[in-house]
């Protein structure tokens, strides 16, 4: 991908571990952007009470769902299009192109007379969401010297980890005072000001060849994995037509598997919409494997906790926030620290300790009961969360580190797509165990509150087993070369030869 960023390099030009001239005013500028579109992926989650209330909507519960669903599979939709998108368009012109959309979306989501047009709305919303953060990713790879990567995917982390936590704080606090319109007219103005940062800040690009667009891999891909996602959503859920989980995740399956063809065929031209030859590098498919694992397990306990400290424990909303929230917040502040430390150490020393971290607050799960005090269930969550401080920035740098220079963008994807695909797979996974266990401990007499901890307790047990895997899968990460050779420059000079 060739962004307006790259600037020409005279000798002695820059030293390697400075950023290129505008550079840190770029990455500022994207980074301050993933916050804001990020933070309001989450803002749904605590409103589906209020809006069931509204009588201008006129929706249930299950409707209201959908402003979730239809965010989540547009997300899983659009990013596999992304590593295409920014070898097409210059960073600029996308930056544009998708903070104009998540604005619009937020408008049209806020101002809403009706439940479809306050769909459309959040559907916008998440197609430009999709775009920041891959663009993101790729850009501080391509402008940040190797021996500074480490630091920028630390604080890359921070937004990652401190805004979906914010969004459902910031959500509830708007809702005690204010409609729910103002989860979305309140984020409209800063989306709008850093579009306009962006417009002024970032510089037009040169104009590069385009690729080729092939048409039969979007909707492959948009069946693929949307179908995938809505699948895995529908596990666990009640009151659906029988024929719905299975052909959702039917043609989830079928689709995939084509769409995996068909870029393997073709990227030997260079035309593939998402290039696969990303997992030929080792180093990346580790990466991204125990990068799964740990999104998995991450997402299906932001799901699985809170209900059972309301529904088993009696805790208050309130209090299941001041719980949660400690724990994003740790992973967010370290991030900057820990990448820090990949830059001097590399990412074992970070990714093993934190790896075994993580399956400790895992085994401390599984021994949830009703009377454990709330404070206990704190220190879990903030081991728990510890662990992740200490794992996704090492994994983040090593992943892409280890791709050459033309292979970014779609790296980039494939991360952000296996979070969209790993995270629902988590979610439908401890879902599933503990709907189960709970409805055969309900059906021998035992209290609903006792009988959903139990199944919770199982679900935690397998996520410790499965992140066995995870925890082996560390030892095979290392440092990437600071410079991967590019595939496409050996072919042509062994041609050449």
């Amino acid at each position: 991908m060739q962004t307006e960023t790259q600037p020409s390099r005279p000798t002695g030009a820059t030293t390697p571990d400075r950023l290129p001239p505008g550079g840190a005013i770029i990455i500022a500028t994207l980074l301050v952007s993933a916050f804001v579109v990020i933070l309001n992926e989450t803002a749904m989650n605590v409103a589906i009470s209020t809006l069931v209330a509204d009588p201008v909507l006129g929706i249930d519960e299950r409707a209201a769902q959908w402003l979730t669903t239809a965010f989540l599979l547009t997300m899983a939709i659009v990013i596999p299009i992304t590593g295409w998108l920014m070898a097409r368009f210059s960073t600029r012109t996308l930056f544009i192109a998708a903070m104009a959309a998540f604005v619009l979306g937020t408008v049209l989501a806020g101002v809403a007379p009706s439940f479809g047009l306050l769909l459309l709305g959040r559907v916008v919303q998440a197609s430009g969401t999709a775009v920041v953060f891959p663009l993101l990713m790729t850009t501080v790879m391509q402008l940040v010297p190797p021996a500074r990567r480490g630091a920028f995917m630390g604080t890359i982390s921070l937004v990652i980890s401190v805004a979906p936590a914010l969004g459902p704080t910031v959500s509830g606090a708007i809702l005690q005072v204010a409609s729910w319109r103002f989860i979305f007219l309140g984020v409209a103005p800063l989306a709008l000001i850093m579009l306009i940062v962006g417009w002024r800040s970032l510089k037009r690009g040169d104009v590069q060849q385009p690729p080729h667009l092939d048409i039969v891999s979007i909707p492959l891909a948009g069946l693929g994995f949307g179908g995938l996602v809505y699948g895995l959503s529908l596990i666990g859920a009640t009151g659906l037509p029988a024929w719905q989980l299975p052909t959702s995740l039917a043609v989830g399956v079928v689709s995939l598997a084509l769409f995996v063809l068909r870029q393997r065929r073709l990227q030997r031209t260079d035309d593939a919409l998402l290039d696969l030859r990303t997992f030929r590098h080792p180093l990346f498919t580790a990466a991204v494997i125990v990068m799964g694992l740990a999104m998995a397990a991450m997402f299906g306990t932001l799901i699985t906790l809170p209900l059972i400290l309301q529904d088993s424990m009696g805790l208050e909303p309130l209090q299941v926030g001041l719980i949660t929230l400690p724990g994003a917040l740790l992973t967010g502040l370290l991030g900057p620290v820990v990448g820090r430390l990949y830059d001097r150490f590399g990412p074992r020393p970070l990714v093993i300790p934190g790896a075994l971290v993580i399956l400790t607050a895992l085994v401390l799960y599984t021994q949830l009961h009703i009377s454990t005090p709330w404070y206990l269930v704190l220190v879990m969550q903030m081991t728990l969360s510890l662990g992740f401080a200490f794992t996704f920035p090492p994994l983040f740098t090593v992943s892409l580190g280890a791709l050459p220079k033309h292979l970014y963008g779609h790296g980039s994807a494939v991360l952000s797509t296996v979070q969209q695909v790993a995270g629902a797979a988590g979610t439908a996974a401890f879902i599933t165990i503990m709907a189960t266990r709970q409805a055969q401990l309900i059906a021998e007499g035992v209290a609903h509150g006792e009988a959903l901890l139990e199944g919770a307790r199982i679900a935690f047990m397998g996520a410790a087993a499965l992140w066995t895997l995870g925890v082996i899968a560390t030892l095979w990460l290392r440092k990437p070369a600071d410079v991967v050779p590019d595939e496409r420059e050996h072919v042509e000079h062994v041609t050449a030869a």
